[in-house]
């Protein structure tokens, strides 16, 4: 995904305005060590999220932020207009993985990419949409990989929008 053809848009998305190869790309976010051990105090109190001196004695060498930090900042990017979905971000479900830390100085941005677009047999005005998404840092390293699925809703009949598939 990192060198990813993005379409740009301030609008937010339907089902029936997304395919499968479609991508996004957020904005940035600078990342320092009052954030990480702020996050840590608060929700992940682990040496290496706490203190850099521990830190250093630790797998990781060095203050790191914790996953779940790493993945609330992935949401807001997201909700921010890294990917514009009608009625907000509604998971169903997904995987997650770190593959790198995320440091203090890194600046995150989030690429993400539509895997799959099912509508709903039972439900028409929504179906279920599969996102992979990578965040990376400055240097492009990937620190975290999410594959989600989202509940998207369809565009109402009453506003004139009928899917090209139903049109006659």
């Amino acid at each position: 995904m990192a060198n990813a053809m993005t379409e740009p848009t301030s609008e937010l998305l339907y089902l029936d305005d997304l395919h499968v190869g479609r991508r996004f790309t957020s904005r940035t976010h600078a990342l320092d060590e009052r954030q990480i051990t702020a996050f840590a105090s608060e929700f992940d109190p682990q040496p290496f999220h706490l203190d850099r001196e521990a830190a250093k004695e630790t797998f990781f060498g060095g203050l790191v932020a914790s996953g779940w930090h790493t993945a609330a900042i992935t949401m807001r990017l997201q909700v921010g207009g890294g990917l514009p979905i009608a009625g907000g971000l509604v998971g169903f479900g997904g995987e997650v993985a770190w593959p790198t830390a995320t440091r203090p100085g890194d600046v995150l941005r989030v690429e993400s990419e539509v895997v799959e677009v099912v509508p709903s047999r039972s439900r028409p005005d929504r179906g279920i949409v599969t996102v992979r998404s990578e965040t990376r840092n400055q240097r492009g390293e990937v620190v975290q990989t999410a594959t989600v699925k989202l509940l998207v809703p369809r565009r109402s009949r009453m506003d004139g929008a009928i899917p090209k598939s139903e049109r006659r």
